[in-house]
């Protein structure tokens, strides 16, 4: 941005800025469970946490996360089935991977201790430069920005810049103006501050700005062109994946799971047995294998040589149809899932596998698409008793 309206502002404008904006802040910030002290461990864990999730979501899965993991050493150590277990639901599992190898990072690096310097910070793995500047500002009152969408939007606005925000140049753009203007001697509280009003007043659509503390300092408030910032490209759409799933289960009452890949999209996750086909197919199956009201879970099956489904080697009769389907998005694809029912008289052996009664599905990590399809056969077979 060639234009830099933030070198226009002088230092007393700066700090009347500054003022007003904290003063807001100590008086309206949100009461939430890591900022109850300024311990880097805690800052770190609930930044990680926040990516991509909604505040509300994330308290109730820090308060456990601290019970299972209170300290560094204790995440350093930890079994990593166990620490997806506390993560799942969370989604980009990654995340928690990173952290724990960071974790490892500072038991070995650093003595078990968190660094305090921002090129250290960043050196741990998971740790952008978002994160770095959070950590950096509210443990350490390092006079770093923590720039995400919500510091982009209340800065893009404030000085009417037109970078657009889908693109990684654009961010020394926004570094530069919020550094002109963050606090020095409370760099924590002020990124903080850019936090809570960019997610309560200085929304993305309809933002409050009669209540704004720095509606006098903005740009677009001052212009009535809210609407027009931040500029951001639209990403692109995720692409279409199509799976059956197959819930199939044993004569005791048992249902096989499969694990993922070592690598890749759900890594070392448990679902039931997925198997991708073709648009084509996954059409044909919707209506051919319709679903019938009169056709219920636990009876109606068809005679395993007639099936039409891809599950074609494993010793199993299906059901006579789908009992619906799941979509699932995920930041690059989007899955849809056709389901089927299918049961087995023996508990054959599966090399990528086991069985599992449904009271034991609490000790493997589930990902969300498989308690979308789980959820949705227990739908199921509550309809099917009440008819």
């Amino acid at each position: 941005m060639e234009n830099k309206p933030w070198e226009k502002w002088s230092d007393k404008k700066i700090e009347k800025f500054q003022k007003d904006f904290l003063t807001w802040y100590q008086s309206e910030k949100r009461n939430l469970p890591w900022r109850a002290d300024q311990d880097p461990y805690h800052v770190w864990i609930s930044e990680i946490m926040l990516q991509q999730t909604r505040v509300d979501t994330v308290i109730g899965y820090y308060y456990r996360f601290m019970e299972q993991f209170p300290s560094i050493q204790s995440l350093a150590e930890s079994d990593e089935q166990k620490l997806l277990k506390v993560w799942e639901g969370l989604g980009y599992y990654s995340r928690a991977r990173n952290m724990k190898v960071a974790a490892q990072q500072i038991v070995k690096e650093h003595n078990g201790q968190f660094p305090t310097t921002v090129e250290d910070i960043k050196a741990l793995k998971g740790i952008g430069p978002y994160t770095a500047g959070a950590i950096a500002s509210i443990a350490f009152q390092l006079p770093e920005p923590a720039i995400d969408g919500n510091v982009m939007r209340v800065v893009s606005r404030l000085f009417g810049i037109t970078d657009d925000i889908a693109k990684s140049k654009s961010r020394k753009t926004f570094d530069l103006a919020t550094r002109k203007i963050l606090s020095q001697e409370k760099p924590g509280d002020m990124n903080q501050a850019f936090m809570d009003l960019g997610s309560s007043i200085c929304t993305p659509v309809n933002p409050k700005c009669e209540t704004c503390p720095l509606q006098a300092f903005c740009f677009a408030k001052k212009e009535s062109r809210q609407s027009e910032f931040p500029v951001k490209t639209k990403k692109a759409k995720p692409k279409d994946q199509y799976f059956l799933a197959g819930i199939i289960e044993d004569s005791h009452q048992q249902f096989l799971v499969e694990q993922r890949a070592d690598q890749g999209l759900l890594a070392k996750m448990w679902l039931f047995p997925l198997e991708e086909i073709s648009k084509k197919k996954y059409d044909e199956l919707k209506i051919t294998w319709e679903k019938n009201e009169q056709a219920q879970l636990s009876l109606d099956l068809v005679a395993e040589e007639e099936t039409p489904l891809l599950f074609d080697k494993l010793p199993v009769v299906w059901q006579k149809r789908h009992f619906g389907e799941i979509t699932h998005i995920f930041s690059h694809l989007k899955w849809h899932v056709l389901l089927f029912y299918g049961r087995s008289a023996t508990t054959f052996p599966y090399t990528k596998g086991k069985w599992l009664k449904s009271t034991e599905f609490n000790t493997l990590v589930f990902p969300k698409p498989q308690q979308k399809i789980w959820a949705k056969f227990v739908e199921n077979k509550k309809s099917e008793q009440e008819l």
